[in-house]
Formats: structure tokens, sequence, C-alpha cells
């Protein structure tokens, strides 16, 4: 076998605090979460779902959104929140129920990448130079510093925070593709609770849409295993509970074997788009990653032999292969962000002092802007100075009043100071432990999400929800309108009427005869033929998306009506 490039010294893996990793999770989970409607298309949309299969109003098999039939097979991502929102307490509302179990989902996803990491750092081909003299990295040491330096590798990515924060499927199927890579790793040491994993990760990801996804994963994983112990009956047995289990979720109505088979023209404009999703989503976890296999790649002659680089690369390649097949490729790619974090954190022992400090200082520089301009924008709207950004969100979001709140800014304020502790403290003189290389990049993303989720999260949620919509909806027509009629409207537009409003909707094809209809506007050709016997009464569209818009008919009184 060829030598490590990881030479590392019992000094340079002290474990870091449990506490300080516990805050440095809790402090990226909640914000997002909390405080906040939902949000247009994807978190609105299963939010509507949910809310009907808690009511009884939607099917538990064959879900329905406003009484028409949702069109796809993530059913476990919807019965989890609609148990939550049947559980919870009368005094919680149900969107903040709903979203109590991603949270979970979203904790379960760090603690199983943080086991799959410690159990690849503990594979032979992964550990460090023997010294000569002595001195070497305890390996149990070693595994935890490499595990906690890739759970912050993961928190650093960028493209984790905005999906990781929504109640969608797309959550869930991180959370079983986190815990399928933590099976997959377990399987030479622990088989019989590996399997159990890798029936849960499977069933998981099919239930949630993604059984072709998870079969790929978990299927290929073990057949690499396999090719390093041909004789080994338990990878055979693991094999063939992928297959049971993935054949399962994708049979009937419970699957979609072809993850929404749907590819884009192959123009320049397509490649271009998915080569700057695939630079931003898992930055800065990529440049490590790809730091590591350039160290590691004398070990790579025999790939068989390193589970530890192979495994990872195996679920990245089948991530960035999938997101040709599907116009959301951004959801896709993020079940490959534990994956990229495992990688990262491989390229910790062999980064030099001179790298390292590029990583800090560009980080440094990068994080600390993002957080100036959040806090010079948050100070311009609460007093007016500068102008040019009151300026610029009159612009970009016209109808918005700021607000103040005191909880908000003690919270953002205390996130900065921490940040600035952070920061005096990594560029103090104290012992380079591995994780130490990536604790900027975490605190800076963990900093800046925390910012967005505080200072601008009215603005945010102005943008983003349809509260303003519907605010003006309910002015334009009065509360004793009874029976409301839709045509054209999508799910998240009928998902935030339902829970925003209290009027009665009834999709036009329900045939429930409304005095009221509400036609989507983005669709011209739904407009014509109704101008007998309706009347248009006005319109609405949302402030910050004038694309979006709604128009409201009234019907004419029949001439026995006027008569009388």
């Amino acid at each position: 076998m060829q030598p490590t490039p990881a030479i590392v010294t019992q000094e340079t893996v002290g474990r870091f605090p449990r506490w300080a990793l516990w805050l440095f999770c809790t402090a990226y989970i909640l914000p997002g979460f909390l405080a906040r409607h939902p949000w247009k298309r994807a978190d609105i949309t299963a939010f509507g779902v949910m809310l009907d299969m808690a009511r009884g109003t939607g099917g538990w098999i064959h879900p329905t959104l406003g009484g028409i039939p949702v069109q796809d097979a993530a059913l476990l991502p919807y019965w989890i929140g609609a148990w939550a929102i049947r559980i919870a307490p009368t005094w919680m509302s149900a969107d903040l129920a709903a979203r109590i179990p991603f949270m979970l989902v979203l904790a379960l996803t760090f603690l199983a990448t943080w086991w799959a990491i410690h159990l690849l750092a503990q594979t032979p081909a992964a550990q460090p130079v023997a010294l000569a003299f002595g001195g070497d990295a305890d390996p149990r040491d070693y595994s935890r510093s490499i595990a906690d330096g890739g759970l912050l590798a993961l928190l650093a990515c960028l493209g984790l925070a905005h999906l990781a924060h929504e109640t969608t499927p797309a959550l869930v199927q991180l959370g079983c593709a986190s815990l399928l890579f933590l099976a997959v790793t377990a399987l030479p040491t622990s088989p019989g609770r590996a399997m159990a994993g890798i029936a849960l990760g499977t069933v998981g990801m099919g239930l949630s849409g993604t059984p072709g996804i998870a079969l790929a994963m978990g299927a290929g994983a073990v057949f690499l295993h396999w090719l390093r112990r041909p004789s080994s009956t338990r990878y055979a047995a693991a094999f063939l509970v992928c297959l049971a289990c993935a054949a399962a979720m994708g049979w009937g109505n419970l699957g979609d074997w072809g993850w929404r088979w749907d590819p884009q023209p192959f123009d320049a404009t397509y490649w271009k788009r998915r080569m700057h999703l695939l630079v931003w989503f898992p930055w800065p976890a990529w440049p490590l990653a790809f730091w590591s296999l350039w160290r590691w790649r004398l070990l790579l002659r025999a790939p068989l032999s390193c589970p530890h680089l192979l495994l990872p690369l195996w679920f990245i390649a089948v991530g960035v292969a999938a997101i040709v097949t599907t116009p959301s490729a951004d959801r896709v790619l993020l079940l490959t962000l534990p994956a990229w974090a495992a990688l990262a954190a491989f390229a910790l022992p062999t980064l030099g002092r001179s790298l390292a400090a590029l990583i800090d200082w560009f980080t440094l520089l990068f994080f600390s802007g993002c957080a100036l301009v959040i806090w010079i924008v948050w100070i311009a709207l609460q007093t007016g100075h500068p102008f040019q950004p009151v300026r610029n969100v009159a612009r970009l979001a016209p109808g918005f009043t700021p607000t103040f709140s005191f909880w908000a800014f003690a919270i953002a304020l205390l996130a900065t100071g921490t940040w600035a502790l952070l920061v005096r403290w990594r560029t103090g003189r104290h012992r380079n432990v591995l994780w130490t290389r990536v604790v900027l990049p975490a605190g800076g993303a963990t900093l800046c999400w925390l910012l967005l989720m505080t200072l601008w999260m009215p603005l945010l949620d102005y943008a983003r929800s349809y509260v303003p919509l519907t605010r003006q909806l309910s002015r334009l027509i009065p509360a004793n309108a009874g029976c409301v009629a839709t045509l054209g409207l999508s799910p998240s537009q009928t998902a935030a009427l339902q829970w925003h409003t209290t009027f009665q909707w009834a999709p036009t094809q329900s045939g429930t005869p409304c005095d009221w209809l509400l036609v989507n506007g983005e669709n011209p050709a739904l407009l014509q033929g109704f101008r007998a016997p309706w009347f248009q009464q006005g319109s609405v569209w949302h402030p910050v998306d004038r694309k979006e818009i709604l128009h409201v008919f009234h019907r004419r009184p029949s001439p026995q009506k006027l008569q009388k």
C-alpha cells in the first residue's frame, strides 16, 4: 500500500469542545425555521399538502391540495408534517408545528454525517503515517478530529442554508441520504446495524420521491464493498436489501423511478447554469475535496483499498450525474453535501500552514464583508441613512415597511460579537488542531445565515411569502363572500390562499357554484370566456414579483334577482 500523505501528531488531534459544536449546530438549525411565514413555491406547497392531510381533506396515500391530486410521490415528508400538526398543542400554529420534525431531520443529517466521517477515518488506509520517534496520533482521537472538521465543512457549504430550512421533501431526502451514507460506511464493522440503516435510508429516500437515486447510491456503494471481499455474504445480503427496498418504493404509486426524468435542452445556457451551481453550491467543501484527492492520489491507484475516498466519490458521482435529469438540480445536488464534507475532511491533515492561512484570510474577508453589508442595509432601513440601500429596497420590495425587533437585534449583536471573538481566537497563539482549519468558514456561514434570519427576516418574509398578496385579496373580496372559485392557480398559490385567508376556496373543476372567481393572470388564455356573466372586480399581484398576478371576478346578478 502507498504511504498516506497525512502526517499527524497527538498534539494536532484535540477534540472540538462538545458545547461549542452543539452551539454551532443549534445556531445553524433554529434560524430560518422560526419567526416566519411559509415561503413561496416549494415550502408553502408542501405545507399545504400536510395541512390538508392533518385536517382530513386530503388522502394519506393519494394526497391532494385544495381538492386537486398532488403529482409527486413524496409521501414521507407529508406524513411527518401532518402528524406533527395533528399532535401539536392548540396554542402552536400549524406551520411551526410542521417545522419541528424537519429541525430534527436536519439535526439527524449532522449527526449521521459526523459518524460516517468518524468511521471512514478509522479505516486503515485513512490513518496517518506512523512516526519513527513516537508521538503518533491516537486513532480514535484522530478520527474524532477529522469528523469534527467534516461537520464544520458541511455547515460551511453555501447550498445547505436555504434548502435545509424548508419543510419540503428535499430536506427529508437529505436526512435519509446521510443515514444511508452512514450505513454503508458502517457495513464492514457493524453489518447488522448497517443493514437496518440501509433499509431505513433507502425506504426513506424512496418514500420521499427518490427511489432511483437511493438505489444507485446504496447498491453501488455496497457493490464497491463486495468488490473488496467477493466471498463475504454480508455484502450480497446488503445488496439485496437495497434492491428490495428500492423496488418496493418504486412500485405502484409509492415511487418515481425516473427522479421525474425531465432533461433540459443541452445548450450553452444549460451547461453554464449547471457549472455555476456546481461551483457555488458545495463551496467551500469542493476545493478542499479536490485537494484531498490530489494529496491522496497515490492511494487511488488501488481505489478499493481506500473506502474513505471511494465511498464519498461514489455518492458525489451519482448526484452530479442526476442533475441532468431534472430542472431542480439544486435539490439533487443537496444530497451530495455530506459526501463533499467527508472528502473535504481528509484534506485537513494534508494542509500546510500557508494554505491554511490563505483559507483563513479569505474566509475572514468574505464573511466579514457579507456581515457588514447585512448590518449596513439594516441600519439604513431603520434610520434612513445611507440613502442608497433604502432606495434599492424600495425598488425591489415596494410597499415594505421596516420594523424593529429588540430580540432580533440582540441575537444579531451577540452573534457578531461571537464572530469577533472567534476570529481573535483563531488568529491567536494556540495549538494548530485539524478542525481549526475550517472553523472560520463554518462560523462565517453560520453568522451570515443568522444575521439574515434576524435582521433581514421582515424583509425576506415580505419578499418570499404570500402575505402581501393575500392581504390585498382580503381587502378586495368582502368577508361575507363565502365561496370563491379558482381557475388556473398554481399549487403554491392554492396553499397560500387556504392558509392565509378564511374564504371557502373551490376549484372550478369541482362544479361548486360561487359568486366570486379568482383567475391566475400568468396565463392570459384563462381570461377568455369569463366576461359574461362575470365582471372584473380588480386585480392583485405580489409586490416583489409583478408577474404573479391574480384577477378577481364577481358574478353579475341575474335579471330575476334584479327584479326582486
